[in-house]
């Protein structure tokens, strides 16, 4: 069986609260007068999405922040269910998403090892094998066996970076995992992704890394406010996004902050 992707018509819609924790008097307020529907507000994250992916392809999307990228890699992989449309996916996803998230900073590194091998569907058997190559890719040898909550952030960023990757995915999702560790480590985590990269049936990369997206990817998407705005070949997604997207929003900002100048500068008397 190929692994795919097809999204058919999805959209997310959020509920934003203004007040998530009211005190008691407004909660009776609220009933009396019967303003609880006033309370939130509502909006689409994902508009609208078809796509397909195929077995091979190595897709990137790109988007200024708030585009609705991770949260697009969320609800493929069922963290976060679309409102609307539908989901098919054939082969094992696997996610390096937020990695570090299920860490418990009570525990030692060693310990979050395998708490996070049995959230990655991992057998005890598998990770107690897989334990010291871990350790020793993480570089983390003289520190494996103390709470995490005294390591850095970039220490955490290895350690997970380090058992997220020790895996043999089928699709792959990826958001903004070289971000995870400091400097000397980028070297190795990215040697390493390309080695996922090239055995992973199908790959999606969130990255703001243009240069990144384009040397790892054959495919690209271009997202702005929550649709997929253009879809193609690398070079001319990452020329459409910068002339189109960035550009245009510099633009409108500037536009934006000349408008209000004038409009809080008062009018000189002749």
């Amino acid at each position: 069986m190929k692994a795919s992707i097809e999204l058919c018509n999805v959209s997310l819609k959020f509920r934003i609260y203004r007040n998530p924790s009211p005190a008691l008097k407004e909660r009776v307020l609220d009933m009396v007068l019967r303003r609880g529907e006033e309370d939130y507000l509502e909006f689409f994250a994902l508009k609208n999405i078809n796509l397909r992916i195929s077995q091979g392809e190595r897709v990137g999307i790109i988007g200024l922040n708030g585009a609705g990228k991770s949260t697009l890699l969320k609800t493929i992989v069922g963290i976060y269910p679309p409102t609307l449309g539908s989901i098919r996916i054939r082969g094992k996803v696997v996610p390096l998403i937020e990695v570090g998230t299920g860490f418990d900073l009570e525990m030692t590194g060693r310990a979050n090892i395998h708490l996070n091998g049995a959230l990655l569907a991992r057998s005890q058997d598998e990770m107690r094998l897989l334990e010291s190559k871990i350790i020793e890719f993480s570089g983390l040898h003289e520190f494996i066996d103390m709470p995490i909550k005294y390591y850095s952030s970039g220490m955490v960023g290895r350690l997970a970076f380090s058992i997220g990757t020790m895996i043999d995915p089928e699709i792959l999702l990826v958001d903004e995992i070289f971000a995870s560790g400091d400097a000397s480590f980028v070297g190795k985590a990215v040697k390493r992704m390309h080695n996922l990269f090239d055995h992973s049936h199908i790959v999606i990369f969130v990255s703001h890394d243009v240069d990144q997206v384009e040397n790892l990817c054959d495919r690209v998407l271009v997202m702005h406010r929550g649709s997929i705005v253009n879809d193609g070949r690398p070079k001319e997604m990452i020329d459409y996004y910068h002339s189109e997207i960035v550009s245009k929003c510099l633009e409108a900002g500037a536009e934006a902050s000349v408008s209000a100048i004038r409009s809080s500068t008062p009018l000189s008397s002749s």
